[in-house]
């Protein structure tokens, strides 16, 4: 595993390797929304599945990709506010969204699909804020 470590972030703290294992997850998650409804049909598992689409999968693969690329960049430039801040909001967005759906739209319920996307975006907005002051130095 040594030979990885050059391309690892080498920031102080875990944060940096939270972000980069969050964002090559995402990358996954792009492809498959490109590949297969079938995994996004287990999150959206209140509403019939015909009305999950390839165009909503592709829709839901580019901010995946987006997201995905803030969080790797956040990885290897965590000290940097604007970065951090934008790395924040996408979880933020990210817990909206899947909160909305599980509570207001109710489009899903209870399962490990919805789960995982809720508690990475949980941990990760209440990780980046209480160790705000550690990673960026005003």
């Amino acid at each position: 595993m040594s030979f990885l470590a050059p391309y690892l972030p080498t920031s102080a703290g875990w944060l940096g390797h939270w972000q980069l294992i969050v964002a090559a997850a995402a990358v996954f998650n792009f492809v498959q929304n490109f590949m297969t409804l079938k995994l996004t049909r287990r999150i959206y598992n209140n509403v019939p599945p015909t009305s999950i689409t390839a165009l909503q999968a592709r829709t839901f693969a580019v901010w995946t990709l987006t997201s995905a690329l803030i969080r790797g960049y956040a990885a290897y430039n965590i000290n940097n506010k604007i970065v951090y801040d934008m790395a924040f909001m996408t979880y933020l967005i990210a817990f909206g969204h899947f909160s909305s759906e599980l509570l207001i739209f109710r489009t899903c319920k209870l399962n490990a699909g919805v789960l995982s996307p809720v508690i990475v975006s949980t941990s990760s907005l209440f990780w980046m804020f209480v160790q705000y002051d550690f990673y960026v130095k005003n």
